[in-house]
């Protein structure tokens, strides 16, 4: 059983958070799906992915190509099939508690400066934890990750 993570962007943008956690997915041995809610989001995702990090290579496809298939990093709008062991949530993506309970990690990417992405994170956040997932809130807010609630430990 899975967890989610609530990642509350407010220094660095998503083009530079996103790399580096799903290059500690990668280092878990995980296969990752970024879900998105905009077919432009993801191509600039894609785009942005390329040049990250400036020191190595993050292998990734979107999932409308031939490469998605034995890519170890799929971009998608919609569920991937076969389904990631960790889910990243961008864009307001909807995330179910099935996938939570599925998946070895889920985390959730929202743009503190972007009132509709808060509201969508709140509402995911309550959502998921009244479905009994746990849940962790993490903040960068003091310059630094820090986690600042917890919801339905394990």
């Amino acid at each position: 059983m899975g967890a989610v993570f609530f990642y509350h962007l407010t220094r660095n943008p998503l083009e530079r958070t996103l790399p580096v956690l799903i290059e500690k997915a990668l280092q878990a041995g995980w296969s990752v799906e970024v879900r998105g809610t905009q077919s432009d989001g993801l191509k600039d995702l894609d785009q942005s992915l390329w040049k990250t990090p400036e020191d190595g290579f993050l292998p990734h496809a979107l999932a409308d190509t031939p490469e998605a298939e034995h890519s170890p990093v799929v971009l998608s709008l919609a569920p991937v099939i076969p389904p990631r062991n960790c889910i990243m949530s961008v864009h307001s993506a909807t995330i179910t508690p099935e996938e939570i309970n599925t998946a070895a990690r889920v985390c959730v990417l929202f743009d503190g400066h972007d009132e509709a992405a808060l509201h969508h994170a709140r509402q995911q956040w309550k959502s998921l934890t009244d479905a009994g997932c746990a849940a962790q809130y993490w903040s960068e807010a003091d310059g630094t990750w820090q986690k600042k609630a917890e919801a339905n430990a394990p």
